[in-house]
């Protein structure tokens, strides 16, 4: 699955030699095992499933014929794991935009898909939403009955696709190795303010990647966008700030990573950005302040 040559950077480079988990004609036991666990990283989002969660009963019916791929991908959504894992712990509109990803491989378009779930999920409960997903004229054209659903949007076919998908992808996925329960953001929506303003997402990095953890700005917004008067006696009215990630603090016990900002005037860039190199800090942004 060719996805870009930035891949490694993003983090996407693991997809680049994954192939299509699909049951064939003529399967043996191994192949379905190997559908379980693809399913069960695809749809628990690549969180871990202990020996004692496993849904036992449910690979049973597949390994024995009685379930195709997508009933079992159902099932598994419907169940009670999904639910503990997904469902209870955060509000609606992050739910909508796990079940995107977990069972059409894509973040939601617009706002309008996130709303028309809303209302399903209101007006006719949680198990006809998840159906509304699984038994649309989407899924069946990219998965059909036997194919693991994957992240589509990684991978950039034109197929059926709008290019807001693959930036807005990559704040749902952060990293092969990363789960949806173990991001920086908790349980917050990743996509509310771009949906509402029907603007492109900027792709930001996995924190694991090669480039060191990325700038992330304060959940509550509270990052200032305007500064008044000059920082120091004698510099420019200009002002820059600069968003830093990556910084490891000198203090016990170390704190290893750690998001900061700097507005300094032009006259201090230079030694404010060796500083930030000396302590390891990767700058996500210039940006004039003033």
């Amino acid at each position: 699955m060719p996805i870009t040559t930035a891949a490694t950077r993003l983090g996407t480079a693991a997809f680049n030699e994954t192939n299509l988990v699909e049951l064939r004609p003529n399967w043996t036991p191994e192949d379905a095992q190997r559908v379980i666990q693809a399913v069960y990283r695809q749809v628990l989002g690549n969180d871990y499933v202990m020996q004692s969660e496993r849904l036992t009963g449910l690979e049973s019916l597949l390994t024995n014929g009685q379930l195709s791929v997508r009933d079992f991908v159902r099932a598994v959504a419907k169940s009670e794991l999904y639910k503990t894992k997904f469902l209870y712990p955060h509000f609606q509109t992050r739910v909508i935009e796990l079940n995107f990803k977990h069972l059409l491989g894509r973040a939601p378009y617009d706002e309008s898909e996130v709303i028309a779930h809303l209302d399903l999920y209101q007006n006719q409960g949680y198990d006809a939403d998840i159906d509304s997903y699984i038994d649309s004229e989407e899924y069946d054209r990219s998965f059909g009955e036997m194919i693991v659903p994957y992240y589509r949007d990684l991978v950039t076919t034109g197929v059926g696709q709008k290019t807001v998908g693959f930036t807005r992808m990559f704040r749902l996925y952060r990293g092969y190795a990363n789960s949806d329960r173990a991001q920086l953001a908790g349980a917050s929506s990743r996509l509310a303010a771009d949906l509402a303003k029907n603007s492109a997402s900027a792709i930001v990095a996995p924190s694991g990647g090669g480039d060191g953890w990325t700038y992330q700005p304060s959940l509550l917004g509270t990052t200032p966008n305007k500064v008044f008067g000059r920082s120091s006696q004698g510099s420019t009215p200009r002002l820059y700030r600069i968003e830093v990630g990556g910084i490891s603090l000198p203090r016990y016990p170390k704190v290893r990573r750690s998001n900061k900002e700097f507005i300094v005037p032009y006259e201090q860039l230079s030694n404010t950005l060796q500083q930030i190199n000396k302590l390891g800090g990767k700058v996500a942004s210039i940006t004039v302040a003033q």
